[in-house]
């Protein structure tokens, strides 16, 4: 038995083992990671922000190790040399209806090691299988990894380069080394197993650097005898489970869909942490790993469990409860890396679905029981969790629980009022039109009124939604357009862009700031807004990017600006901004840009908030005391 091991039984797919396996925290495999690589000639980099480098428009979240240095993988020199490593948070949000079963993530953590121009697959192959299986690093059992190669498709040629190069690596460790043959059958001596690109081409978007790639792969229950049957058997009952992906970086697919070679080859490499850690572990699920546990206790105490039965909390719960627990944790891991690196709950974009996870959080934490100021408690769990290796998490502590409250007091509100009107629709069905007056009048998003639809087996129109929501904007831009009609005859459409833009700036800087923003004066030319506020601070770099990107954002969004002639008491109640100490008449104009803005202006707007352009701030300075102002222009 090697130090630091200890005899646990291995559970996976109801098949219970016994083997030596590592004793190992997150921390503890972080460390060991980028110690190895250290050792190879790797510069050692820190996490990326999840928010990707403004010059990246392709996604809206840091997905892949891989998307922070796309510069430098296309050529562009890296300060950090030719060899890189680091482990890099992300977040996937396309299977966010999937987190809750035994393996989906929102937030997860990836090893990586990268080779701009410098080694390429001889070396990552060795270094991989090194890795895994030296004794003092992640001691697995050679005899029990296989490795997966691009097969060729689609004009690139199969790997052999990458075959070759397996080949020598298992046979040096006395392990067959045969090759699958075209149909992917696993038989005895086969070690190998060549696949096409959907499994074995890599390319992490439309366009981009791109490149076949070899994954190895554990055999999690050899005590069911030699592997006899296709790769995708042993997938999908779990025998076999993916711990590491290298991706060899050849070629650049083009917006025409053309693939061009690199001038220089590149090598991108990882592996998860959660994965790793619970193949290292013994564990069925990334949920039953130390990275969780701590959470699942949080979850347990908050709904109201004795300090004792926290640790059996979960395994008691039925599934529904446990899919539940786990969402919370997921979401509430998400939700505190989010907010840590600059986003903020909004209607749009990252803000969007940031709020959508806190607010699916907290519905699924009170069908656990859980009451009020949940996610404060998460968020110390995860802080505490995380912190020793992402530093900002403990520098950001009382923004990230500033604004998780916040969000948590606004969706009760939301969800005490919406939830009494779902459930009188829900006894028949719920119709487009219903689910559309749930998003317009109660603020409930379409995918909570279907998610609570289907767990209620409760059929919604989705259908008529969308059709409802296209009339809704076909009429507010006809609306639009004759309320503009003469308004617009005496002014110029610059400064009617610019009203419009200094409306989603003091809404912008509301989110960004809080509540406490207010006007405190105005002025609009042809080439410049000015806006003055309350506010007690300079802004930081980060505030006002936020602040632009807010903004820009519902640019992007196109959406009407609509009028409506309202009495001052209705626009009050209906959270119209305005300065209430001046003298409107009965009935006044309220002018709104989706939920993002609503105020009590005279005009003149523009129609849609498309027609803005890009909003830049150029200047933010002291106006006068514990007044603020910023001077901006559309581009």
């Amino acid at each position: 038995m090697f130090p630091g091991r200890e005899s646990v039984s291995l559970s996976l797919s109801g098949v219970s083992i016994t083997e030596n396996l590592m004793t190992i925290t997150a921390d503890q495999l972080r460390k060991k990671y980028l110690d190895f690589f250290a050792s190879k000639g790797h510069t050692i980099l820190p996490s990326a922000s999840l928010v990707p480098n403004e010059t990246d428009a392709s996604t809206l979240f840091t997905t892949a190790g891989m998307h922070p240095l796309v510069p430098y993988l296309l050529g562009e020199p890296h300060p950090g040399g030719t060899r890189v490593a680091d482990v890099q948070k992300c977040v996937r949000t396309g299977d966010i209806d999937d987190v809750g079963d035994n393996r989906h993530l929102t937030f997860f953590e990836m090893m990586g090691n990268w080779s701009f121009g410098d080694y390429f697959k001889r070396e990552a192959i060795t270094w991989s299988f090194e890795f895994l299986t030296g004794d003092e690093w992640l001691g697995l059992d050679k005899g029990r990894l296989y490795a997966t190669v691009f097969k060729g498709e689609d004009g690139i040629p199969r790997d052999e380069e990458s075959i070759a190069v397996w080949t020598e690596v298992f046979a040096e460790a006395g392990l067959s080394n045969g090759i699958a043959s075209e149909d992917g059958r696993i038989e005895a001596g086969v070690r190998i197993i060549p696949l096409g690109s959907d499994d074995n081409f890599w390319i992490a978007g439309a366009t981009g650097p791109c490149g076949g790639d070899t994954e190895m792969f554990y055999d999690t229950r050899p005590e069911e005898g030699p592997l006899s049957g296709t790769f995708t058997d042993f997938i999908d009952s779990g025998r076999l489970m993916e711990v590491w992906n290298d991706v060899f970086m050849e070629f650049e697919k083009q917006a025409d869909g053309t693939i061009l070679p690199l001038a220089k080859r590149n090598v991108d490499t990882g592996m998860g942490v959660e994965r790793t850690l619970a193949m290292l572990e013994g564990k069925a699920t990334v949920f039953e790993t130390e990275l969780f546990v701590p959470l699942f206790q949080t979850i347990a105490k908050l709904s109201g469990a004795v300090a004792g039965d926290c640790d059996l909390r979960y395994a008691s719960l039925d599934e529904a409860h446990r899919q539940s627990t786990r969402i919370v944790a997921d979401h509430a891991r998400a939700a505190v890396f989010m907010i840590g690196d600059g986003v903020i709950p909004s209607n749009t974009e990252r803000g969007y679905v940031l709020r959508r996870i806190i607010r699916r959080m907290i519905r699924h934490g009170r069908t656990l029981g859980i009451g009020d100021g949940m996610t404060g408690a998460l968020a110390e769990t995860v802080i505490g969790q995380f912190s020793g290796f992402y530093g900002e998490l403990a520098s950001k502590r009382e923004h990230i629980l500033a604004e998780l409250a916040n969000e948590e007091t606004k969706f009760r509100e939301t969800l005490e009022r919406g939830m009494k009107e779902f459930t009188k629709l829900s006894e028949s069905g719920i119709s487009g039109k219903e689910a559309f007056d749930l998003y317009q009048s109660y603020g409930f998003p379409y995918e909570l009124t279907a998610e609570l639809a289907m767990e209620q087996g409760i059929e919604i129109d989705e259908k008529g939604f969308q059709e409802e929501l296209r009339k809704h904007q076909d009429l507010s831009r006809t609306a639009s357009v004759g309320m503009f009609k003469g308004g617009l005859q005496d002014h110029d459409d610059k400064t009617a862009r610019l009203h419009t833009a200094t409306h989603l700036l003091q809404a912008a800087l509301r989110e960004v700031l809080g509540t406490h923003v207010s006007q405190k004066g105005s002025n609009i030319t042809p080439e410049r807004l000015r806006f003055d506020f309350t506010h007690h601070a300079k802004m930081t770099a980060e505030e006002l990017a936020r602040t632009q990107e807010l903004v820009n954002g519902i640019i992007r969004e196109d959406i009407p600006v609509e009028c409506e002639e309202l009495p001052v008491s209705e626009a009050k109640e209906r959270g119209a901004l305005g300065v209430f100490e001046a003298k409107y008449g009965d009935v006044v104009k309220v002018y709104s840009a989706g939920d993002f803005s609503r105020e009590i202006c005279g005009g003149p707007h523009a129609s849609r908030t498309g027609e803005l352009g890009f909003f830049r701030i150029a200047k933010e300075e002291a106006s006068s005391a514990g007044v603020r102002r910023i001077k901006a222009v559309l581009e």
